[in-house]
């Protein structure tokens, strides 16, 4: 479990770090709109499906390491809680143990 546990985690963080340049990009463009699209952070790798999200939004799931946004569906109850969900995305949390240690230590804010 514990390897499979980080592999997925590494994947999420491969998604958040991507979404990270995503609203850099959209910043420095000082077109801050209500809205942007990133990709799923689910801990599929060959996933690529986007969502669009509110940068509000966006900001309050990057202030805790923990969380991540996804696709409805593609959350994986072993390793993540849903906090929150609705037709575009859900909010997960990563269980403590494994699955959280690889979310704070990957964390690019941090």
């Amino acid at each position: 479990m514990d390897e499979r546990a980080r592999r997925i985690g590494e994947n999420e963080a491969v998604y958040r770090a991507v979404n990270e340049k995503i609203e850099a990009l959209n910043e420095s463009f000082g077109t801050l709109a209500e809205s942007m699209t990133i990709v799923c952070e689910c801990g599929n790798l060959s996933c690529a499906e986007q969502i669009r999200v509110d940068p509000g939004t966006y900001e309050r799931v990057r202030s805790d390491p923990t969380h991540f946004v996804v696709v409805p569906g593609h959350e994986i109850e072993d390793v993540e809680e849903v906090l929150e969900k609705n037709e575009a995305y859900a909010i997960l949390r990563k269980h403590p143990g494994t699955p959280e240690r690889v979310a704070r230590e990957t964390d690019p804010r941090r």
